[in-house]
C-alpha cells in the first residue's frame, strides 16, 4: 500500500519550497514533486534585488533557491524526482500517477510556475537551442563577443538585455512598440547602456541559417516593411533570446480546475476550486508574479492544507 502523505506539493520552485518549508514545520507528512530542477524561473535569474531579506551586496536566483531547498529538507520535506502525468483530485485520498510510480496525498498544492512564450516567428522551433535561447545565464557565455536580439519589452526583457551585454558586443531590443513596458528605473539604466539598441515597432516573422541562426526577418507592425537581419560575415551567427511572457504550466489540470486563461482561480487563501486542492505561485490567477508573492501563497498553501487535514 502506497504512503498516504498529509500533502503533496508539485513544484519546487519559491512557491513550492515555501510550502514544503511551512508544511513540514506544522509536522505534516510533505513529499515536494519537480521534474527539473529546483526554483523555476528564479533558478536561470542572473541578479536578484527586491527580495526583502536577501544578501544585499549581491544575489543570484540560484543562491536564494539553494537556502530554500535546505530549509524545507532542514524541516522533514521528501523529495521525489518525477513528471507526473495525470492526477484524481476528488475525493478524500488524491491520487498522482507519475512516471515512475503513484503518490497518495490528503491534500494537493499545485506550485508548477509558468514557461517561457514562444516568440512565434516561423522555423522556430528548428533554431531553438541552435541561436534562439530563453535564458540568457544559461546561454550568454555561448555569444562572447557576437550580436544577440532580445524580444520584449517587460522587465524581464530588459534586464535580461543588459545582462547579455556583458558578453555580447552588441544588444538589440525588438519590441512591437514603439516604446518599453519596464519600469522606469530599469528602462533608465538600458537606454544608460552603450551596448543597447532598439528595433521599435517590430517583430520577427521568420528566422533561418543552415545548422546554426544567421539571418531573420523582421516585420514593421505599423508600415508592414519586411527587413532581413544577416549575421556579421566574420561571425557566421548571431543570438536572439525570448523575453516575452509566460505560458501557465496548466495542461494537466484542464477541465477538473476552474480556471482564466489557463492560470488556475484560487480564493485569498489559495483554496481551488476542489475541496483540498490549494495553487500557489504563478500557477495562479494574480496580479504580481514575483519571488516574494510565490512565496507568501506557498506559505499561505500550507497552513490552508494543515487546516483542511485537521478538519476533515
Amino acid at each position: 500500500m502506497s504512503k498516504i502523505y498529509d500533502v503533496i506539493i508539485l513544484g519546487a520552485g519559491p512557491a513550492g519550497l515555501t510550502a514544503g518549508l511551512y508544511a513540514g514545520r506544522s509536522r505534516l507528512s510533505t513529499l515536494i514533486i519537480e521534474k527539473g530542477q529546483d526554483g523555476g524561473q528564479i533558478a536561470i535569474t542572473d541578479e536578484i534585488e527586491n527580495y526583502p531579506g536577501q544578501m544585499v551586496e549581491g544575489e543570484s536566483g540560484p543562491s536564494l533557491i539553494a537556502r530554500m531547498t535546505e530549509q524545507a529538507k532542514k524541516f522533514g520535506a521528501e523529495r521525489c524526482s518525477d513528471t507526473i502525468k495525470s492526477v484524481e483530485l476528488t475525493g478524500e485520498v488524491k491520487k498522482l500517477v507519475g512516471v515512475k510510480g503513484e503518490y497518495l496525498a490528503k491534500s494537493v498544492i499545485i506550485a508548477t510556475g509558468a514557461f517561457p512564450k514562444p516568440i512565434g516567428c516561423e522555423n522556430e522551433g528548428k533554431f531553438t537551442g541552435k541561436g534562439i535561447s530563453f535564458c540568457a545565464t544559461c546561454d550568454a557565455a555561448f555569444f562572447e563577443d557576437f550580436e544577440v536580439y532580445v524580444v520584449g519589452g517587460g522587465d524581464s526583457a530588459v534586464e535580461e538585455a543588459m545582462y547579455l551585454t556583458k558578453f555580447a558586443r552588441k544588444v538589440t531590443i525588438i519590441h512591437r512598440r514603439d516604446q518599453l513596458r519596464a519600469a522606469k528605473s530599469i528602462q533608465e539604466k538600458a537606454f544608460a547602456n552603450p551596448k543597447i539598441h532598439f528595433l521599435w515597432d517590430s517583430v520577427v516573422v521568420k528566422v533561418d541559417g543552415d545548422e546554426l541562426l544567421s539571418s531573420m526577418t523582421v516585420k514593421n507592425v505599423k508600415t508592414g516593411e519586411l527587413t532581413t537581419i544577416t549575421a556579421d560575415e566574420d561571425d557566421g551567427l548571431f543570438g536572439l533570446f525570448g523575453f516575452i511572457g509566460y505560458n501557465p504550466n496548466s495542461q494537466l489540470f484542464d477541465g477538473m480546475l476552474d480556471m482564466e486563461n489557463g492560470y488556475i482561480k484560487t480564493d485569498d487563501n489559495m483554496h481551488t476550486s476542489i475541496p483540498g486542492v490549494f495553487a500557489a505561485g504563478d500557477i495562479r490567477v494574480k496580479s504580481l508574479r514575483q519571488v516574494v508573492t510565490a512565496a507568501a501563497d506557498g506559505a499561505i498553501a500550507a497552513m490552508q492544507a494543515e487546516h483542511f487535514i485537521s478538519n476533515t
